[in-house]
């Protein structure tokens, strides 16, 4: 019979386990009284009395951490418990600064608007996809222009077709009260980005 599964944190694993850092025992917190031990290199040590797990982790100057505490007998790894957080806490950091970099831009147009500002405008929206923004571009219609949705679906279809080496439609043209919106999202990397990695090349 093979070394048992367990799942703390979200992920099974044999052997490993990705715990809540927070909340976890470790050390002379932990209170059971025999624990089964896995090695700091992912070994199966088997099942160890508290005390001798603990001088094993201490003799290798790592900590000995609760990985399963309900299982029976808890599962507790030996690792080095605060790089291992450090790592967890900058993942952590690195997951949200990727979730709050993605920056939408709006790009408002009349359903009537005249080729000079057609162009104006699409130079903007050009110039946040090339940036790696998301673009959500809405037609806003006044009076008598609600009765022709058909004149807002034409542009964002033209815009969409300027733009369709850099961009592809995320959301389709759809009508929100006064206004019909539809949002681009960029397929190519920022040109800073790739600037960056080329002059690290």
């Amino acid at each position: 019979m093979g070394p048992p599964s367990f799942r703390v944190g979200g992920r099974t694993r044999r052997g490993d386990a990705a715990l809540a850092t927070d909340d976890a025992r470790i050390n002379d917190r932990i209170r059971a009284r025999q624990v089964r031990l896995i090695g700091a290199d992912g070994s199966q040590l088997g099942v160890k009395a508290l005390p001798e797990a603990l001088t094993i982790a201490r003799e290798s100057g790592l900590d000995l951490v609760e990985v399963a505490a309900n299982a029976d007998p808890p599962v507790c790894k030996i690792m080095d418990f605060g790089k291992y957080k450090y790592e967890q806490d900058q993942r952590r950091k690195e997951s949200r600064k990727k979730a709050s970099n993605v920056v939408i831009k709006e790009m408002k147009f009349r359903p009537k608007i005249d080729e000079h500002d057609y162009d104006t405008k699409m130079k903007h929206v050009e110039r946040f996809l090339d940036e790696g923004s998301k673009v959500k571009l809405t037609i806003m219609f006044r009076g008598r222009e609600m009765a022709h949705p058909e004149l807002g679906r034409r542009i964002l279809e033209r815009v969409a077709e300027r733009v369709a080496e850099i961009a592809v439609i995320e959301s389709a043209p759809k009508q929100d009260g006064r206004n019909m919106t539809m949002v681009l999202n960029p397929i190519r990397k920022p040109k800073a980005k790739q600037a960056a990695q080329a002059s690290s090349a």
